[in-house]
C-alpha cells in the first residue's frame, strides 16, 4: 500500500538451491535498478552482474531505468546455461530412451 510517496514492492532471486524475495519501500520515481541495489540484494548474491543479467516485473521484461509501481516484484533473471530448444531436445530423446 502506497504511504507518504512510498511505494511498497518485491526483489526477487532464485538459484537453484536457494530462492529470495526482499520486501521494501521506495519512494515514488524509484528506477528499477536503484530498487534493487537498494534492497541489499546485490551484497547478498555478489555473482549477479546487471550489466549481463535480465530483469523483470512479474515475467515481464524491464530496463533498470524503468520506474517501480505499487506492489511490483522485480525479478533478476539468471543466464541460461543451455538453450531452451536444446533442453526440450534432450528431454524428448531421454522420453523416447526410457520407452524403447
Amino acid at each position: 500500500m502506497a504511504t507518504n510517496n512510498l511505494l511498497s514492492i518485491e526483489v526477487a532471486y532464485a538459484k537453484p538451491e536457494e530462492q529470495v524475495i526482499l520486501t521494501l519501500q521506495v519512494s515514488t520515481g524509484t528506477t528499477l535498478g536503484e530498487a534493487i541495489r537498494q534492497s541489499g540484494i546485490l551484497q547478498r548474491f555478489p555473482e549477479i552482474d546487471l550489466q549481463q543479467q535480465a530483469i523483470g516485473v512479474f515475467s515481464q521484461p524491464r530496463k533498470l531505468t524503468d520506474g517501480v509501481e505499487e506492489g511490483d516484484r522485480i525479478e533478476i533473471y539468471r543466464p541460461l546455461l543451455i538453450d531452451p530448444k536444446e533442453a526440450r531436445r534432450l528431454k524428448a530423446k531421454r522420453r523416447k530412451n526410457v520407452a524403447s
